[in-house]
């Protein structure tokens, strides 16, 4: 592994725990109330507003840590229970198939049939603007990635020889998942879950851009560059600080994904 790759990791690194450590302590962090109106809208940055002030006068620095806490929050919070979802019924899909696999898989494939941000949309719609609809639609749309994804790579492992071995020695079901399966299927897991990481990351960054994620008068980072997009008319750059984050959160865990993705493809050719 070079030194580029490994100083992009601990560059990530830094950066993406910087930023969870901000959003975990943004009551000690933020200078002000997210809430509060301190000055004239898009007022430019100066000793008391570092960042300057968004559409109503808020302070932006303060606006934008505390809406970090809820694009990391739930995204991090989608993406687990997304993954131990996909995980799930990928190794189970992998390991009874048959009717079982058929019916997860089509089901799976009706969800994807269908171009993600229109399903949000669609269901949203229907059964309401809410933080639990959206965290449960993210989760479903996230899982059906995660399934899609395993699903191959538990099958292909489930067929190999060391499988078929445990079986015949009379090994149970929860052993060889626990102790063969997941094991190899480890590498596959960790590159989907930063990569899912950083698509629930822009994901609901991007409802909330339209207006259908967090509501006012809270906002993450996405909301953030709505309630300010008007700034840009008049030469100010107040949306383009959330905007900056996003963009750092998602570059940040691509590149930790892709040390690890380099790490283990070396693995595996020592090994060969």
């Amino acid at each position: 592994m070079n030194r580029h790759s490994s100083a992009s990791f601990l560059l990530s690194v830094c950066v993406l725990t910087g930023l969870v450590l901000v959003a975990i302590f943004a009551p000690f962090v933020a200078p002000y109330s997210p809430t509060d109106v301190l000055a004239a809208p898009f007022a430019m940055p100066n000793a008391d507003n570092l960042l300057g002030t968004d559409a109503l006068g808020r302070d932006l620095l303060s606006r934008t840590i505390y809406g970090l806490r809820y694009t990391l929050g739930i995204a991090t919070f989608v993406t687990v229970v997304a993954c131990a979802l996909g995980v799930v019924l990928a190794i189970m899909a992998a390991v009874r198939k048959g009717w079982l696999d058929m019916v997860i898989g089509r089901g799976v494939d009706s969800v994807m049939a269908i171009p993600q941000i229109i399903f949000a949309l669609i269901v949203l719609a229907v059964a309401g603007i809410s933080l639990t609809t959206l965290v449960c639609t993210m989760i479903v749309l996230e899982a059906t990635l995660f399934f899609r994804i395993l699903r191959a790579s538990a099958g292909d492992i489930a067929a190999m020889d060391f499988i078929e071995v445990a079986r015949l020695r009379g090994e149970k079901l929860p052993w060889y998942i626990f102790r063969e399966i997941l094991p190899n299927l480890a590498p596959t897991l960790i590159a989907e879950f930063g990569i899912r990481f950083a698509y629930a990351s822009l994901f609901i960054s991007a409802l909330s851009f339209l207006g259908v994620g967090i509501q006012p008068p809270e906002a993450d980072l996405g909301g953030l560059v709505r309630e300010n997009a008007l700034a840009i008319s008049i030469g100010r750059t107040a949306p383009l600080v959330p905007a900056f984050v996003i963009a750092a959160i998602a570059v940040a865990a691509n590149g930790i994904v892709d040390w690890f993705v380099h790490k283990y493809s070396i693995r595996s050719e020592l090994g060969q």
